[in-house]
């Protein structure tokens, strides 16, 4: 078989090896002569001379499309995932959807929004597609769409229904009586499901079958332009409403309500799914006057991988985060510049057969995507950690423990077999999670995103207000409140002394 290598490909190869056997012979000398430091510092010289080969062979390769990235020259990305001129918008068409600052908002003005926007297709067509359509949709599939959507109905559900029995009401002493918290849903949650390039039944289920699973007793679902596998998608997950409207315009019925006919949709305690710059500007508008999720950016998906990792199974599951949108980011990073070779060529040669447009925009995504060579795996996943991924897959040996020494990421996919599809697609675990870095202080969409745990203190008994611990508790607040000038609250301890 013909090989892909060009000469001039071969001859840097050969000046890396070289480079390479030149600088650890250098670094032993060094390390003797040398004090640690200084030793350090030449070490590190070396690297840069071979990751200065790697850049030069990646730029002077046509036969490329990861670029290839050093060590040393990533950093932490952490980008705004609010646009500014999205934002603008978003306030605009939230202006005109409310006549009062505080009301909800006005129905007649979101026919005429979703009509402009192309939600709906004139001012007087329906806002609101009943349980009843949905109903007929889900009747309508075929067998294999049908037990499909059920299936995955029935994992996610069960994930979801595992983590709410994970955390309890609980109740401790306390001197002078008790103290716990109760784990208690929100009344009502929004749920929004995108619509645009391609029709997402999967975030329906994601968003609304968790939120049952918490215990939500209203659950209100919002999707552009819904295809017949939405509407029976959103019959399967129970939601109570579905708003056939999309971007700004459906958060903020989401989040203030609305009067439409005689049907009374909630202001939602808390609104949850991906969507479009609109969406998310939207969310960040009216976070505090009800809870979100998170403010998702691009989708994102990170390989580690070592020589046993297959090449067609990696370039594959780049591909299918990048075919995701046009600003998605696949990456690779890997001990083996074998396989990085490998992988790259698979990527080309699979996206040549991938149908259009989910080609176009594949190819549109891998000029942001990129591959990391790595000296060794622990160096690998200092290069996660920095990163952050939305999905972190590990392609490895021993790929269990490697992915326990990985610190951040929202969603973890372990050995070759645990494709991250698998995961948008119901296995069980959420597919909304952070992006952007976020991953560094938060996770992905769970039951926890629909629960309030609250703390209460109960003091009633006569006998344990006057015993001696809760007396020292009472005087200790009395000191510490007059440390901190509050005067107020010593006198309000005060009354709980027992003379």
């Amino acid at each position: 078989k013909t090989s892909y290598l060009s000469l001039s490909f071969c001859m840097r190869l050969l000046l890396l090896s070289l480079c390479m056997l030149l600088s650890s012979s250098l670094l032993l000398r060094v390390t003797n002569s040398f004090s640690p430091t200084r030793a350090t510092t030449r070490f590190f010289y070396f690297s840069q001379i071979r990751s200065n080969i790697i850049n030069n062979m990646s730029n002077n390769n046509n036969n490329r499309i990861l670029t290839i990235v050093t060590p040393e020259t990533l950093s932490l990305e952490v980008k705004d995932p609010v646009n500014p001129q999205a934002l603008e918008q978003a306030k605009a068409i939230l202006a005109e959807l409310r006549p009062s600052e505080n009301g909800p908002v006005d129905a007649s003005a979101l026919q005429k929004v979703a009509a402009r926007l192309g939600d709906i297709a004139t001012e007087d067509a329906p806002l609101l597609i009943s349980k009843e359509t949905c109903r007929a949709a889900f009747d309508d599939l075929s067998e294999q769409d049908r037990t499909a959507l059920v299936n995955i109905h029935n994992r996610i559900q069960t994930f979801a229904q595992a983590q709410r029995t994970s955390i309890t009401d609980m109740e401790v002493n306390v001197p002078g009586g008790k103290a716990g918290h109760t784990v208690s849903p929100c009344t009502a949650a929004g749920c929004y499901a995108p619509g645009g390039r391609y029709p997402l039944p999967s975030s329906v289920l994601m968003t609304a079958i968790t939120a049952r699973a918490a215990g939500v007793d209203t659950v209100v679902l919002a999707t552009p332009r819904p295809a017949p596998i939405t509407l029976a998608a959103a019959h399967l997950a129970g939601a109570d409403y579905l708003l056939c409207v999309g971007g700004a315009q459906a958060i903020a019925t989401m989040a203030y309500g609305m009067d439409y006919s005689s049907v009374k949709i909630p202001k939602c305690d808390v609104i949850v799914g991906p969507g479009n710059q609109w969406v998310t500007a939207a969310k960040s508008i009216v976070q505090g006057y009800c809870g979100i999720d998170m403010l998702a950016g691009p989708s994102e998906v990170l390989v580690i991988c070592d020589e046993t990792a297959s090449s067609k199974v990696v370039a594959a599951d780049l591909i299918a985060q990048a075919e995701h949108d046009v600003v998605a980011r696949a990456i690779l990073v890997t001990t083996s510049q074998q396989l990085e070779q490998e992988v790259n060529t698979e990527v080309i040669e699979q996206l040549s057969k991938l149908p259009e447009p989910n080609q176009s925009t594949a190819r549109a995504a891998m000029k942001q995507s990129f591959s990391v060579l790595c000296g060794t795996l622990d160096e690998c996943v200092q290069i996660s950690d920095t990163i952050a991924p939305e999905h972190l897959e590990i392609h490895t040996a021993n790929a269990w423990k490697i992915g326990q020494q990985c610190r951040h990421y929202g969603g973890l996919f372990v050995g070759s077999g645990a494709a991250e599809v698998l995961g948008d697609y119901g296995a069980g675990p959420n597919h909304t999670l952070p992006t952007g870095g976020t991953g560094r202080y938060t996770g992905g969409l769970s039951v926890f995103d629909f629960l309030r745990i609250r703390t209460y203190l109960r003091m009633e008994d006569t006998e344990e207000l006057s015993s001696k611990e809760c007396q020292d508790m009472v005087q200790d607040t009395i000191t510490m409140a007059r440390l901190e000038g509050l005067e107020g609250h010593a006198r309000a301890a005060e009354q709980r002394l027992r003379k």
